[in-house]
């Protein structure tokens, strides 16, 4: 079907007319969270489009030809509405079975991390304030000497990432030199953090030592000149190279350090304060170790195997600190006072042993047997659903999974678990997934040849409610679209 001119004219004046549009009773629930204005902003977006689409010979109407356009003018201002109505950032269910999921927000605080941060957030408070001295104090205070508890550090300080942790180090210790840094750690982080490019950021200059594979002692000491300033190494986050591989120690760069008078700094990455209970979890070094082995300087993460908010943590000598504190990049890295309620609670856990209330802490070292049981009440609970709505073509059981920590920690090593699996003759995976997806608290599941999997492993209190809501929903509305088709 094409438009003719005399049918354009004939669809644009058709258009109802805006206060007509903001007066109709659908408009009405859109206006007390939006506002007058707002929605009238929205409603006029939708109409702009409509416009342009008539006006470019575009067929009005959902279906072209047999939608009149007041109704389509009402569905494009409410589905656009909807969506301006709420935030985009909502809670989502984790059935993926990856732990420290950066796309679905890294690490879930611990109900003490969220008490604290519920205190702080609605009133003022200390952030910059010392009541003892009736003046001006310092943020960084606030988690300083647990830090310096936890790992052994002389002092620490806070940023608001991993990544601006490690560009203020450099920046502070490295500006106009060089630093060393061997060719098989220099590694991208998702698609923003690249040790390469960080390092130009920092002003510093990079010599690449060693090969992708292999590593000496010779490499970095023959890369050292005057002009150098820090040895670098740097955590290989989520890959591995494995076969024929040698890499320095932090022993051994550390007494070369010492010895030439340089910087021996870690990017550690992960945040691991204590040992796990997973037995891979050994080739893992906590914060402590990289100190005691010599590292002048550790980098970690406080939203990844530590389980806290997002936050960047410079650990070690109290003389290099000192010099990240005065810096000026500082103050445009800072931690604000949410995040920080949040850290100092978290760390706090650790101090009081009582780690494994953290929710990153306490799946990882979660037990099959629970797991197991997990599995088996979703599994009776999703048969029931299907049941009383007589979807009886769903094939739903216990499965075994493979679920992963997540987070650039420990790629290569899985995590044995269990979730339920569910396929049907009527829908495919992803048709099934995407109704989940749609409620209004997302489910985010796996998908495994063909079969839609969700891990228990990462569920939280209270998620298997919405997971059995969500899945009514997904049956109810895959049902209807089969229908209508």
């Amino acid at each position: 079907m094409s438009i003719t001119g005399s049918d354009t004219n004939a669809l644009l004046r058709s258009i109802p007319a805006m206060e007509d549009l903001l007066n109709a009773p659908w408009a009405a629930p859109f206006t007390g969270p939006l506002g007058r204005e707002t929605v009238k902003k929205i409603i006029a977006e939708a109409l702009d489009e409509i416009r342009r689409e008539i006006s470019g010979g575009v067929p009005a109407g959902e279906p072209a030809d047999c939608s009149p356009i007041d109704e389509l003018v009402i569905s494009r201002a409410t589905t656009l509405l909807r969506l301006k109505s709420s935030s985009t950032l909502k809670p989502v269910v984790n059935a993926t079975g990856v732990v420290i999921h950066t796309n679905l927000g890294r690490a879930p605080l611990a109900a003490e991390a969220l008490a604290a941060v519920n205190a702080i957030a609605g009133t003022y408070s200390t952030l910059e304030y010392d009541p003892a001295k009736g003046g001006r104090g310092g943020r960084n205070a606030h988690v300083e000497w647990s830090l310096c508890r936890m790992t052994g550090a002389e002092a620490a300080l806070v940023v608001n990432n991993n990544a601006a942790a490690v560009l203020l180090a450099l920046s502070a210790t490295a500006t106009g030199r060089e630093v060393i840094v061997s060719a098989g750690e220099l590694v991208e982080i998702g698609d923003s953090f690249r040790i390469p490019e960080i390092l130009s950021f920092s002003g510093a200059k990079m010599t690449a030592v060693g090969c992708t594979n292999s590593t000496r002692i010779k490499d970095y000491c023959g890369a050292i000149t005057e002009d150098t300033a820090v040895l670098l190494k740097v955590h290989p986050s989520n890959y591995r190279i494995e076969g024929f591989v040698k890499s320095t120690s932090r022993e051994e760069l550390a007494e070369l350090a010492a010895e030439r008078g340089l910087v021996f700094m870690e990017d550690l990455g992960s945040g691991l304060l204590g040992p796990l209970g997973v037995s891979f979890a050994k080739n893992e070094h906590s914060v402590r170790e990289c100190l005691l082995g010599g590292s002048n300087i550790v980098t970690f993460s406080g939203d990844k195997l530590l389980g806290g908010p997002q936050i960047g943590v410079i650990a070690g000598s109290k003389k290099l600190i000192d010099k990240m504190k005065a810096h000026q990049l500082l103050r445009a890295l800072r931690v604000d006072k949410m995040t920080l309620a949040a850290f100092d609670a978290t760390l706090r856990l650790y101090l009081s042993g009582r780690q494994n209330t953290i929710p990153v802490i306490g799946m990882i070292e979660l037990d099959k047997s629970v797991l197991l049981e997990g599995a088996r009440r979703l599994c009776r609970m999703l048969k029931r659903i299907a049941a009383d709505l007589d979807a009886g073509d769903f094939d739903i059981l216990v499965v075994e999974t493979e679920d992963a920590i997540g987070g650039g920690s420990f790629p290569t090593d899985l995590l044995s678990g269990f979730g339920v699996g569910i396929r049907s003759n009527s829908f495919t995976a992803e048709t099934l997934a995407a109704g989940l997806r749609a409620a209004p608290i997302p489910v985010i599941p796996a998908i495994h040849e063909d079969r839609v999997i969700l891990h228990v492993r990462t569920l939280l209190k209270g998620d298997e409610k919405l997971i059995a809501s969500a899945f009514s929903s997904a049956i109810t509305a895959a049902t209807l679209s089969r229908e209508a088709d």
